[in-house]
């Protein structure tokens, strides 16, 4: 397995890094690629050895296997599209931040676009989340068309891995005492893809769809949300910024954001 961390040297990105570094530690065969684009070639020559840096505390603090990459270039999503094809990553793992309008807009925009682009699972990881376990997480649901459009073996190879609770959750104002037949039939097919896992339902009737989803992560102790991405995924909308929701949502539950199957 590959794990790939863009990392800029900033706090949110170092946070970033050290979260995947706790996420892989204690398992075989895993390696986390750090790596670095500079625009300028004056910031390359001196990437090398803050990578290096950064690559010695991760290394002597999780016992990890890392290696970097530094290059010199401008379009970061171009290139780390190279580098997953090239290196057949399994996961990207970037963070996301709630600082200066400045860098929220350079450093989260970034973020969101590699999630966009499908070259594999994203890990988005706001600026404050420590890696503490993958004991509960929540797999938020839009219930259309579920059985041909949810990856579930990419879902089920992570939740192999962790074994932790899943809590597959739909957030809709349409809920009431009972669900439509639609709802009925979308909840088998979710059963039946995840069987193994002892899925629990939840049918949440809140008129907003952010605001259910952060109440329901906060009661039930979520260590990460999946999110699938779709051409109108709720993905954006989890990290949008506004005036009761900043990018990192009021909370620090990172995200493994995967793509929707194509029929």
């Amino acid at each position: 397995m590959k794990v790939i961390v863009p990392v800029d040297f900033s706090e949110t990105s170092s946070n970033a890094a050290e979260y995947a570094a706790g996420l892989i530690a204690g398992f075989d065969d895993v390696k986390m690629i750090l790596y670095h684009l500079s625009a300028k070639a004056d910031d390359a020559a001196k990437a090398p050895a803050q990578l290096d840096e950064l690559c010695e505390k991760l290394t002597a603090a999780y016992k990890i296997d890392i290696e970097s990459r530094c290059v010199l270039g401008h379009d970061l999503i171009s290139h780390l599209e190279i580098l997953v094809k090239s290196e057949r990553a399994d996961l990207v793992v970037m963070g996301i931040t709630s600082h200066s309008e400045l860098v929220q807009k350079f450093v989260s925009s970034n973020t969101l676009k590699m999630a966009e682009t499908k070259a594999c699972p994203v890990l988005i990881v706001q600026e404050s989340a420590k890696y503490t376990g993958i004991k509960n997480v929540m797999l938020a649901t839009d219930l259309q068309n579920t059985y041909y459009t949810t990856p579930a073996e990419s879902i089920k190879k992570f939740l192999a891995t962790f074994s932790p609770a899943l809590h597959i959750v739909n957030v809709n104002s349409d809920h009431y005492i009972a669900l439509t037949e639609q709802y009925e039939r979308e909840k088998k097919a979710l059963q039946g893809l995840f069987s193994e896992f002892n899925p629990e339902f939840y049918f949440l009737r809140f008129f907003d769809v952010e605001d259910g989803l952060h109440l329901f992560a906060q009661e039930k102790n979520i260590d990460l949300i999946i999110s699938i991405q779709r051409d109108h995924s709720m993905m954006h909308r989890l990290f949008r910024p506004s005036t009761t929701k900043n990018i990192s949502y009021q909370g620090n539950v990172p995200v493994l954001v995967v793509h929707e199957e194509t029929t």
